[in-house]
Formats: structure tokens, sequence, C-alpha cells
């Protein structure tokens, strides 16, 4: 590789606070070797457009961005290019567009920053067009393998406590079992977390079955011990007792995980009477200032990402391990989905403060 000129960056998945201290930092950090950064918009659908959808980014314009949420460059989490839906109907690979996208701009290198579907996506589009890419983890869910933390997962398990915080009132001013159903996909990170925090009587996780009669059982012990209210935290992947899976059905008839909360609320009451109210925090995860850690994790991966270009060293991505950045092939980062080890010091940890967690 020559020397390096320009590089790209790019947001791609869902969105989560944190995002725009990543493009800040990596902007810094590549002014430091007089470096060109382009923002590309919406992920690859920058790349796509002719002529692609760029914004030239220096201090200036993101000096100001390490608390702001989302993403000012946008993001999408549909439409694999290798697979793209148009719009008479036609399924049509538009990989080779993305990569003449990255050529049309000069780039030298890319970063992208998104979860374990994106960076297979952006992995697979390197390899095919030859591009140089660095990746950097984020996700709120926290699956991505071998780093500790993804950015975005603190401060959704931040918004997730506050949220049980406040129940706990509520909660106790009627008598009620108060379900806060959380996101996490198909892991139970955030619940775990956020229920040790939050003080949750009950963390239903998908990674650990359950059954409702103990369930109950746990409700009516704090009932006979003088504790007039039940706080439950449950992951959207958590099926019924029975092992199958609740999901919603958005727009043009996508399904998503959704209703969990309902329908233990729904059992509840049937098994023992008891007064029941759900709270779905949705998106409010993804959104918001983020959390002081996150901000410290964006910065640290931001340089990070840089200097592994600036060393000539691809098809890697940065991530946290003891209390520093490592950086490990993107390949054996994507291959595992990480989920809530059974005997992981959480699980431990909530079962030794008799918090419910299942059978």
């Amino acid at each position: 590789m020559g020397e390096v000129k320009r590089i790209g960056i790019l947001t791609s998945g869902g969105d989560c606070a944190g995002l725009n201290a990543v493009i800040r930092a990596v902007v810094f950090r590549a002014t430091e070797y007089n470096w060109k950064v382009l923002g590309i918009s919406r992920a690859t659908n920058g790349l796509m457009a002719r002529p692609p959808e760029f914004t030239p980014l220096e201090i200036e314009k993101v000096d100001r961005s390490l608390t702001h949420g989302g993403t000012f460059l946008g993001t999408t989490n549909k439409g694999n290019p290798f697979a793209f839906p148009m719009p008479d109907g036609q399924i049509v690979d538009r990989s080779e567009e993305i990569i003449e996208g990255y050529r049309i701009l000069g780039l030298d290198a890319i970063i992208g920053i998104g979860g374990d579907g994106s960076m297979a996506i952006l992995r697979k589009l390197a390899q095919q067009g030859g591009m140089n890419l660095v990746t950097i983890p984020k996700t709120i869910d926290n699956d991505v393998d071998i780093t500790e933390r993804s950015i975005g997962f603190d401060t959704a398990v931040n918004i997730a406590t506050e949220a049980l915080d406040r129940l706990h009132f509520t909660a106790a001013s009627h008598s009620r079992v108060m379900i806060l159903e959380v996101m996490g996909r198909d892991a139970g990170h955030i619940a775990i977390s956020a229920g040790i925090a939050g003080g949750a009587d009950v963390i239903l996780i998908p990674e650990i079955p359950y059954k409702i009669s103990n369930l109950c059982r746990k409700l009516a012990e704090r009932q006979a011990q003088g504790k007039n209210y039940s706080l439950i935290i449950v992951s959207e992947a958590v099926k019924t007792e029975l092992g199958d899976a609740i999901n919603c059905t958005h727009a043009h008839g996508e399904q998503r995980y959704g209703g969990i909360g309902q329908y233990l609320a729904d059992t509840i009451h049937a098994c023992n009477g008891a007064e029941t109210r759900v709270m779905v925090l949705g998106h409010v995860q993804r959104g918001g200032t983020p959390s002081p850690l996150d901000r410290l994790l964006a910065s640290a991966f931001g340089v990070a990402a840089v200097d592994l270009i600036a060393e000539g060293r691809f098809d890697r991505m940065v991530g946290w391990h003891d209390r520093q950045v490592i950086d490990v092939p993107i390949r054996d980062a994507i291959q595992r989905y990480c989920v809530v080890d059974p005997d992981s010091t959480l699980v431990k940890t909530a079962r030794g403060l008799g918090i419910y967690l299942g059978d």
C-alpha cells in the first residue's frame, strides 16, 4: 500500500450513543497524519449513490459532536448489498457499485463502525474489491465476540437502569408488579446488567429457561415478606415457557421481537392475580447523550483504528480487553455470537442476591 491520503468512515446497522464520538476521534487522529477523512452517508448506500454521497470531515465540523447521540452520517440496517431489494421487487447484487464508489472517492482505506452483521458484509465487500478495511464494534446488545464492550452498550444499560430506578416508586405506590421489557436481540446482556444495577427482583434472559410457577412463587415469597411490589426485567428475545418466540409485525411485514412483557403480565395475573403493568423501553435505549464510558471507548477505538491504517494492518477489528484496546482479525470477532454465559460472574451475582433468574 502506498502513502495514505484519504480514508472513509461509515456507520452501519442500528444507531446507538457514541457513534459521533468515534467519528470525532477518527478525524482528530487522522489530522495528526495529515490525512483527509470522508464521512460516507447512510452506510454503504452512500457508496452506491452516483455520485457517491459523502461529507468532508474536519476538526471544526466534529469538534462538538462528542456528546451527541445517533450518527450525523446516517445509517441503515436494511438492504444487504449482495441481495438488495429494488423498488420493482427484484433482488440485485449491488456489491460492485459499492466497490466502485470506494474507487471513485479515491479512498486508501475505510473504517466501518457496526455490529457483527455489518462487519460480515463489509468484510465480504473488502475481500471482493481489495478494499482496505478496519472495523469498530458498536451495538447496544454487546453481542460481538472477543471485545468485552461495544460502543453503545453502556449507555443502553444506564438508560434501562434509570427506568428501573423510576419504576421502583410507582410500583411501590400502587403495590404492583412492574415489568420492563428491554432490547438485546438474542443476548441478555442489557437485561442482566441493568437488572442487577437497578435492583430487579426477577431477570429473564434468552440464555436461561424459566418456569412461570417458580416465577410466581418468587413474587408470592416477596408478598409474604411484607414487600408489596416487585420489579421484573425481561429481554425482548425471551420465549414463552413452552419455548415459543413472541414477535410483532412492523411496516412492510417485518417481524421483530416484541411482546414478551405483555405475555408475562397476562400469565402472572392469571397465576396469582397480581396487578401487573408493562413498560417497553424500546428505542429509548439507542438514543440520548452517550455515557462517559461510551465516550472513552469511542475515543480509544477511533484513535486505534486510524493507527492500524497507518501501520498497514487491515481486515482487523479494534476491541476492548483487560482495560486496554486490542485488535483482532474481523473473521474471529464475527464467527461466534456472544451471549450471556450461564456460568458467568453476573449470573452468579444475580443468584447470590436472591434474584430469580430462571431454572
